[in-house]
């Protein structure tokens, strides 16, 4: 083991400790991180200190969780979650532990963690390696394993099924066999877990380098089928004539190149559900070859579906949703320049990069091959050109707004909503006539002949 940066003001946290005549180490993923050679950034802390003596050594200590033992110390600008030594016993709500106890040593602390990786403790400040279940080890050889019989850790926590997927895909670790098999005798208790915990580790599988190395087994455990039934209902619909692989391998080869390429978080999940209604409106076509007609629409609304299950912020299932409604778009290099302006309205103009990326994502996995991009290169280019001859994309743009149609004569109401309207019309087709002095007449106009 190489030499291990540790923060120097954990280091004096740790004095403090030690100078009452109490035990001290470091826990969790920052040792995780540190024996991996990677940097830790979650400082977690145990002891022997009751959570009353931790607050008479520290000035500033919040009581985070003092019904289970810990606190948040905040010192010399960093927060640290201290917990005292504990056992814990009866999971009655498959999450969180009816009764707590307090241990003597570090050795039954790490006794109740999940994996093995996670339950390594350094002593400090002398960073001897605390290890009794052979987490180094596990590390080494990149497995994820429970500490003890991972059928009791999953029946303790139903989340920790999916935080051992997660794991695999944000470390590229594998999982071992009794552990990947005790998943999917969990599943009745992952159902207790609440859907915002669900949605948090789904984000960071997402949000991981490649996450099919976890989604491929909760598949393979009946996990996705739990979590996810939309896009499980995915497997063995075939696209023969179009693409090479089936709807959920398609949707997977997606989603890893929207995060091999580091799209944004909507992108990941656009890739992931942008064909997941296809099982639904499939209908056999010529020669064997299935359509999916309006598929987008489709998925469009079930993808609204989990997310709104998995209770995402309103304004990111607007955004996903569009992104998933609108990536079936077909450019011809026919169109005229109002053409043009017209798409980058329905789409938005904010929303153009992201739906460039989901269109990328999509042509790669037609057949896992670097797809050519002239179409779409096409495209940008004419949104761009188009875009610096006229920027009138809404109401807001026009050179005329109400006021000066009152001004003109024009009363206010519905039948003014009308002319603004038409009036956009007009800059649409013609930047040129987006101009005061035009738009009034052409207002006027609108205004004596509509009733």
């Amino acid at each position: 083991m190489g030499k291990l940066w540790i923060n120097p003001i954990i280091g004096e946290a740790a004095s403090v400790f030690i100078r009452g005549g109490k035990q001290i180490f470091l826990v969790g993923g920052a040792v995780r991180d540190l024996l991996r050679g990677k940097e830790a950034k979650d400082w977690d802390l145990a002891t022997d200190a009751l959570p009353e003596e931790v607050i008479r050594l520290f000035r500033r200590v919040i009581p985070t969780g003092i019904k289970h033992g810990t606190v948040t110390i905040l010192f010399k600008g960093c927060s640290l979650e201290v917990t005292t030594f504990r056992t814990e016993t009866g999971y009655r709500d498959g999450r969180r532990p009816d009764h707590v106890s307090y241990a003597a040593s570090i050795e039954e602390d790490l006794s109740r963690r999940d994996f093995t990786m996670n339950a390594v403790a350094l002593e400090l400040p002398s960073l001897r390696v605390v290890d009794p279940f052979n987490g180094q080890g596990d590390i080494k050889r990149r497995i994820i394993r429970c500490v003890g019989d991972p059928h009791e850790r999953f029946a303790e926590d139903g989340l920790r099924p999916l935080r051992a997927l997660r794991f695999a895909a944000q470390l590229g670790f594998s999982i071992d066999g009794p552990t990947l098999e005790a998943i999917s005798a969990a599943i009745s208790t992952i159902a207790k877990v609440s859907p915002e915990r669900i949605r948090d580790e789904f984000d960071k599988i997402t949000g991981s380098a490649k996450p099919s190395t976890a989604l491929l087994p909760m598949e393979e455990t009946g996990l996705l089928e739990r979590i996810l039934p939309e896009l499980a209902r995915c497997r063995g619909v075939e696209q023969k004539g179009f693409h090479r692989f089936d709807v959920l391998d398609h949707s997977l080869l997606a989603c890893d190149y929207a995060a091999e390429h580091t799209f944004s978080q909507r992108v990941r999940l656009a890739a992931l559900f942008h064909d997941i209604g296809k099982p639904a409106v499939r209908q056999p076509g010529a020669g064997g070859v299935w359509n999916f007609y309006r598929h987008e629409q489709e998925s469009a609304r079930l993808a609204r579906q989990i997310m709104t299950r998995f209770r995402y912020p309103n304004a990111f299932i607007e955004g996903t949703t569009h992104l998933i409604g609108e990536h079936m778009f077909h450019y011809d290099p026919a169109w005229k320049d109002a053409a043009v302006r017209r798409f980058v309205i329905r789409v938005g103009k904010e929303n153009l990069e992201d739906l460039y990326d989901l269109r990328r994502a999509d042509a790669y996995a037609i057949a896992a091959v670097e797809s050519p991009v002239d179409t779409l290169l096409a495209l940008k280019n004419r949104i761009e050109e188009t875009l610096a001859q006229s920027q009138a994309l809404s109401l807001n743009d026009l050179a005329v707004n109400g006021s000066d149609l009152m001004a003109a004569g024009i009363k206010s109401g519905p039948r003014m909503g009308r002319i603004l309207q038409e009036l956009l019309e007009t800059a649409l087709d013609d930047p040129a006539q987006n101009t005061r002095e035009k738009l009034l007449e052409i207002a006027g106009n609108l205004y004596k002949r509509s009733p």
